[in-house]
C-alpha cells in the first residue's frame, strides 16, 4: 500500500469510502453488515488506514456499520472521517446534537477528520451565517481534541468554494472535491485544484471513478488506453491520473464489493503517474465522450444580454450538461435549488432571441424546455 504524509501522519493513499457499501436486495439503507465487516477486515490487513463515512450515507446507517466494523481494532490503528450534514438545511441548527450522536454511532471518543459536508450553492449562505454557530462549534471540538483535523467537501462551483475559503480558509486543513479525468474540465476540477493550492490545502479526492462511470468505457476508448498501457485496467487509469496531480493526498473510493476492493488495492501497491502524452490522450477521450452528450456552450454570455427574462443561460446550460451527461444525479437539482424560480429553465418563454446571437448555434430554447421537464 502506498502512503502519503499529512502533517505528522502517514495516510494510506487509498481510503475506503462508506457511501457504497454492499447492500441487501438492492436496498440502499440495508447494508450487508457481514460483507461490509469482511471488506474492512481485508482493507485493514492490506494497509488501508483511512475510513470515510457520513451522517446520511445508506439512509443514516453507514456510520453505525463502520463503527461496528472498526470497533474490532485498536483506535490508534485507523483514521476515521465523518461530516456535518449541511446538505440538509434543517440540520443547520443541530451541530451539537448531530455531532454527539455521530460519536455514539461510530463508537469513538473523537474523529480524526471532520468535514463541512457538501459545500454548495444551496447551503453556502447558511454555512456562513453565524447564527447557526456551526463553525464555532466545530472549532471548539477541535480545541477539545474531539476533532483532530477539520476540513470540508464541496460539490459546488468554484465561486462557492472561494466564498467558503475566504471565510474559513485559515482554519481548514484539507479540501475534498470531486476530481477525476472526466471532470478535469467538465466541472472545472482543475480550477478547484488550483484554488486549494492557493490556500496550501492538501487535496482529498471523491468520485475518482465518477460513480463507476469511469470503471468501464466503450471499446474504442478502452482500446486506445490499452495501446498505451497494455497491463493497466480502465479503472486503474483513473487512479493513475490522480497520482499525477501534485497535492493529492487522499483518494477515496466507494467500493461496493470485495472484488472491487481487491482490484483497487492492487492498483495502489505502486505509483505509476501518467506521462504528458498519456494525460493528453485521456483528456482527448474525455472531450470526445462529453461532445456526444453535451452542448458546446463557451459561456461567451452574448445570449444573456438578449434574454428578456434575464436568465443566466450559460449557468443553466452548464447544469443542463451535467444533468444530461450524468443521466440524473443530485448536482444539478441541488444547484438549481439556490436559483430563484423566476430564473430557472421554466421561465424561458421560447422567444429564441438568445439563439440569434449564439456563436455555437445552440438551440437554447429547446434545451431549456427539456431541462425544465427533467428537473
Amino acid at each position: 500500500m502506498l502512503y502519503n504524509e499529512f502533517q505528522d501522519l502517514k495516510l494510506s493513499a487509498l481510503g475506503l469510502g462508506a457511501m457504497r457499501l454492499p447492500v441487501i436486495d438492492g436496498q440502499d439503507a440495508q447494508i450487508d453488515v457481514e460483507k461490509a465487516v469482511r471488506m474492512v477486515e481485508y482493507a485493514m490487513e492490506q494497509g488501508i488506514n483511512y475510513y470515510d463515512t457520513a451522517w446520511g450515507y445508506h439512509g443514516g446507517n453507514s456510520e453505525s456499520v463502520m463503527g461496528e466494523a472498526l470497533s474490532r481494532y485498536p483506535r490508534e490503528n485507523y483514521y476515521l472521517a465523518t461530516k456535518f450534514p449541511g446538505y440538509n438545511l434543517s440540520n443547520m441548527g443541530k451541530a451539537e446534537e448531530i455531532f454527539e450522536k455521530q460519536l455514539q454511532k461510530c463508537r469513538v471518543e473523537y474523529f480524526d477528520f471532520y468535514l463541512f459536508h457538501n459545500v454548495c450553492e444551496m447551503n453556502i449562505d447558511a454555512y456562513l451565517d453565524p447564527k447557526y454557530g456551526i463553525f464555532d462549534y466545530l472549532r471548539k471540538q477541535k480545541q477539545n481534541g474531539r476533532i483532530r483535523h477539520l476540513g470540508f467537501s464541496a460539490h459546488g462551483s468554484l465561486e462557492v468554494m472561494k466564498r467558503f475559503l475566504e471565510a474559513y480558509g485559515e482554519d481548514m486543513e484539507f479540501g475534498q472535491i470531486q476530481l477525476n479525468w472526466l471532470d478535469w474540465d467538465f466541472q472545472d476540477a482543475k480550477g478547484k485544484v488550483d484554488l486549494l493550492k492557493e490556500y496550501h490545502l492538501p487535496i482529498w479526492v471523491m468520485e475518482p471513478l465518477r460513480g463507476g462511470r469511469l470503471a468501464s468505457l466503450p471499446e474504442k476508448y478502452a482500446e486506445k488506453l490499452k495501446s498505451l498501457r497494455p497491463e493497466e485496467t480502465v479503472p486503474a487509469w483513473a487512479f493513475r491520473f490522480l497520482q499525477s496531480i501534485p497535492g493529492v493526498t487522499m483518494i477515496l473510493s466507494g467500493m461496493s464489493s470485495y472484488g472491487q476492493l481487491q482490484d483497487n488495492i492492487e492498483t495502489f501497491r505502486e505509483k505509476k503517474p501518467l506521462s504528458e502524452e498519456e494525460t493528453a490522450v485521456l483528456l482527448s477521450v474525455s472531450k470526445e465522450m462529453l461532445g456526444k452528450k453535451t452542448l458546446p456552450c463557451t459561456a461567451c454570455h452574448y445570449c444573456v444580454s438578449h434574454c428578456p427574462k434575464g436568465l443566466d443561460i450559460p449557468m443553466l446550460l452548464e447544469l443542463y450538461n451535467e444533468h444530461t451527461f450524468t443521466e440524473g444525479g443530485f448536482i444539478a437539482p441541488m444547484a438549481m435549488a439556490a436559483v430563484p424560480p423566476e430564473k430557472r429553465p421554466k421561465a424561458c418563454i421560447g422567444c429564441r432571441s438568445c439563439e440569434e446571437v449564439c456563436p455555437q448555434q445552440i438551440k437554447i430554447s429547446e434545451a431549456m424546455a427539456e431541462f425544465a421537464c427533467l428537473l
